[in-house]
């Protein structure tokens, strides 16, 4: 077993389990025992097989379900047909008739797919627990944190949800709670609070990572660049809304970011020509300095005298 299954074993022993339902026809049961640490009594938890139909997943779940596809799930929907089935429950608690899932969102798409694909006999694996919103909300946290298969940026609005759902808007009770630093929880929140136009001005919200409302933090704090940033990040999100009508490629994260922060760059001013002349009406010999070097430029037309008088003032002004 998975130290991740076995963390969530453990936080599992706080939460009761639901009451096990009578069996009805052709429902089909597990049953496992589980030690209690504290107490040495042990309990009997009840596994149950139930068709993936009955469940929907809980309206607060941190995964978009809608983006889970037969290519980001190939490595479970793999394992299970090597297996013959699902090796670890969902956590699920009951809704109405049926069941809602707080944990198991990949399982429940894998699942689905397989009986959708020739394969009937699949069933999804769930265990039944009670629990409060706010244990839900930690119990998926703790599932999903560490997995690379959810974005940055569905774990950061999930955290801002829960802050004013569950915390009363207080980051350090939140972050106590979920036992993690504030400054770690702080920068999660930032990503959620990125403008809608900045969201849409990436090909998906799967790319958007932490380290990118670091970067555009500043630049959206500043009114002297807010706008150049908005500007750009409305016209790449025209871009990539092309791009998913099939007019072109999507731009890939690391060039959003590249043209955020170059709508904010303050281009250098070339510093002014120098001009030496005789008079006001000649147009005299031009001076510029690039990259160390002198050029000095002058009409084909100036007098003889006029440069003599232009090259006097350009070498007056290198002694001075």
């Amino acid at each position: 077993m998975s130290k991740r299954h076995d963390a969530i074993d453990d936080i599992l022993k706080g939460f009761e389990p639901a009451a096990a339902p009578e069996e009805k026809a052709g429902a089909r049961f597990l049953k496992r025992s589980n030690a209690l640490a504290e107490t040495g009594e042990r309990e009997e938890k009840v596994l149950r097989w139930v068709d993936p139909a009955q469940c929907v997943m809980w309206e607060r779940h941190n995964r978009e379900y809608a983006l889970l596809t037969e290519q980001n799930c190939a490595d479970l929907i793999s394992s299970m047909k090597a297996q013959g089935r699902q090796e670890f429950p969902a956590i699920v608690r009951r809704k109405g008739e049926g069941y809602e899932v707080i944990c198991g969102a990949r399982r429940h798409f894998a699942v689905s797919w397989l009986r959708a694909n020739n394969y009937p006999q699949f069933r999804y694996l769930i265990d039944v627990r009670n629990l409060t919103d706010e244990e839900a909300f930690r119990l998926a946290d703790i599932e999903n944190r560490d997995r690379e298969d959810i974005s940055d940026y569905e774990r950061a609005r999930d955290y801002a949800q829960a802050l004013e759902a569950y915390y009363g808007g207080r980051q350090k009770a939140m972050a106590e709670r979920l036992e993690v630093s504030e400054g770690w929880l702080s920068r999660y929140l930032q990503l959620a609070r990125l403008p809608e136009e900045i969201i849409q001005a990436y090909a998906s919200l799967r790319e958007i990572r932490e380290l990118h409302a670091r970067v555009l933090k500043p630049l959206l704090a500043d009114p002297k660049t807010q706008g150049a940033v908005m500007d750009v990040a409305a016209n790449l999100a025209k871009e990539q809304g092309a791009a998913r009508a099939g007019e072109g490629a999507p731009i890939p994260a690391a060039q959003v970011l590249a043209r955020l922060k170059a709508a904010a760059a303050t281009p250098k001013r070339a510093k002014p020509a120098q001009v030496f002349r005789r008079n006001i009406h000649e147009s005299g010999v031009r001076m510029t300095r690039k990259g160390g070097k002198v050029t000095l430029e002058f009409a084909e037309t100036l007098s003889e005298d006029a440069l003599r008088v232009a090259f006097d003032q350009f070498l007056e002004s290198r002694r001075g």
